[in-house]
């Protein structure tokens, strides 16, 4: 008997039992050491609760259709028997790191999991893994409608802009390590993709995070750098509507929005990675009030081309860790070819990378550059720690989407070529383990969008969501990997040629699991938040 989506209801009941089952064996274990003496378990439990998270989200949006579509019922049914069994079984936490109920020390529970869906774990999905394969082949695809009107023009409009001016050149692109030509970032600035979240009154579209997903989404589909353009202007939008004075709203807000300035982040520096508190960019104000600025920073995204630098600095070096740290909005002219760093004091050299190009990213060098004396964000020093951590949620749902914009690029390229690729007299796309691969992607796509259109939801209902947001992009990067590498999979022999797409899309997909906080990063704040509270 097949499963419907009622029957899966009991399946998520029992998934959340689980769940619970591991938060109180992981709080047991923390009661008595520190979590990164136990991050096995901590991050391993973060892993079963987004994995959960991810079945919730899954199961109200197959719910929310109606049974219009059946490959919805499909995916769903997908989805649930591999979670489930994974968290029971073996829950993936990298390519060689596999959890097991007996790692938290509740072997009986996943026993109790397996028992309480055993039907579904003892149903043969292959027949419903050969339907989805064919239905996408035949160009059917699950729902994707917000049943909104508005969202819903929103994505075919930036669908109809990727499909005819990214996907046609973006690999020529990559392969040119060109940035993305202005002609192209001024057509994404007019259909308003640098202002999605600015409000109204500053020249933005004022509209919310879940149509910022989107944008990304469908930018990303057609490549990871032009939906990561609008990354560097949602950053520092964020950052000066809720940490600006009315002056720098008033004087910034309107041109992020219109793409005429284009920022950059400048947070990372060598050897410090996600320990911000260590920073020792220095900033300090000379005798005019004007600000000096000497140090090093890394893995600098879009730093030539930009306008206007966030930049993270330590202004009060007495004060230890974060309390000495401030944002300050540094202005600079935007470098040529020739000359991409021409503002006095500042240098940079380019650092060659495997994918995610289109911007580029540089190491830079800071001596003696110079900041207006108001570059200050809000006006107060030893804030910026507090200001950067206020972003991090809706740049991890960004980041989220980015990732769910490349799982569904990775799988469209693995069924066009499956569809079109004939071996032993057929299309490959009709052999079980080719067909599985493409299901498989699928589930992995729909999941991880619902996850983050939950987060994005969540932020947009105004509550404290960086536990939802790291979820969100946990999943999403994973997703985006596995879709790329089996894609390129079914390519064989031509994916790991450079002429064919796939072998860009893989190598833009890895880059998801390591920015934005890398993935060991996400499950950190994830059990700390479960486990420890949030703050």
């Amino acid at each position: 008997m097949t499963t419907t989506i009622d029957d899966l209801k009991p399946c998520l009941e029992a998934a959340q039992s689980f769940r619970s089952v591991a938060q109180a064996a992981l709080t047991e274990r923390l009661a008595t050491r520190r979590i990164d003496e136990d991050q096995r378990a901590a991050h391993g439990f973060a892993w079963i609760a987004t994995s959960v998270a991810a079945l919730e989200a899954t199961l109200e949006w197959a719910q929310a259709n109606n049974g219009a579509n059946p490959l919805d019922n499909r995916v769903a049914r997908i989805a649930f028997a591999e979670t489930i069994g994974q968290l029971a079984g073996g829950l993936p936490m990298g390519q060689n790191e596999l959890l097991r109920p007996s790692d938290l020390g509740i072997g009986a529970a996943g026993r109790s999991l397996e028992d309480a869906c055993e039907a579904l774990l003892n149903e043969d999905q292959a027949p419903t893994r050969a339907a989805l394969a064919q239905a996408l082949a035949q160009g059917h695809w699950p729902t994707e409608s917000f049943h909104d009107a508005e969202l819903d023009s929103i994505r075919d409009q930036f669908r109809r802009f990727t499909d005819a001016e990214i996907i046609p050149n973006a690999h020529a692109w990559h392969l040119a390590n060109d940035l993305i030509p202005d002609e192209t970032v001024q057509h994404m600035a007019d259909l308003g993709t640098f202002g999605v979240c600015i409000p109204e009154e500053f020249g933005g579209l004022g509209l919310n995070k879940l149509v910022m997903c989107l944008v990304t989404e469908e930018l990303s589909r057609g490549w990871i750098g032009a939906g990561s353009l609008g990354t560097r202007s949602e950053i520092a939008g964020e950052l000066i509507v809720l940490g600006g004075t009315d002056e720098q709203k008033t004087h910034w807000l309107p041109k992020i929005a219109s793409g005429e300035v284009l920022p950059t982040a400048v947070f990372t520096e060598p050897d410090t990675g996600s320990d911000l508190g260590s920073l020792q960019t220095r900033a300090r104000r000379d005798a005019n009030g004007e600000w000096v600025i000497d140090g090093a920073k890394n893995w600098i995204t879009h730093a030539a081309r930009s306008d206007l630098m966030t930049l993270l600095a330590r202004t009060l070096p007495n004060e230890k860790a974060y309390g000495g740290l401030s944002m300050l909005l540094v202005p600079k002219p935007r470098g040529t070819e020739d000359a991409p760093f021409p503002a006095e004091g500042m240098s940079g050299s380019e650092i060659e990378v495997l994918g995610y190009r289109g911007m580029r990213e540089y190491a830079l060098q800071f001596d003696g550059m110079r900041a207006p004396a108001d570059a200050l964000l809000g006006g107060e020093e030893g804030q910026g720690f507090k200001q950067l951590m206020r972003t991090f949620e809706g740049a991890r749902i960004q980041t989220a989407a980015r990732a769910v914009g490349v799982a569904r690029r990775g799988l469209e390229l693995g069924l066009d070529y499956a569809i079109n690729r004939k071996q032993f007299g057929k299309a490959i796309l009709h052999f079980p383990r080719v067909s599985d691969k493409i299901a498989a992607s699928l589930v992995d796509f729909v999941t991880a969008r619902e996850l983050s259109y939950a987060a994005a939801r969540a932020k947009d209902s105004g509550k404290r969501c960086d536990i939802e947001a790291g979820m969100a992009k946990l999943l999403g990067a994973r997703a985006a990997w596995s879709n790329a590498d089996a894609s390129l999979q079914i390519h064989g022999g031509n994916g790991y040629a450079l002429e064919y797409e796939i072998s860009r899309v893989l190598c833009d997909a890895r880059i998801l699991n390591i920015f934005e906080g890398a993935a060991e990063i996400q499950a950190q704040v994830i059990a700390k938040g479960l486990i420890g509270g949030r703050n």
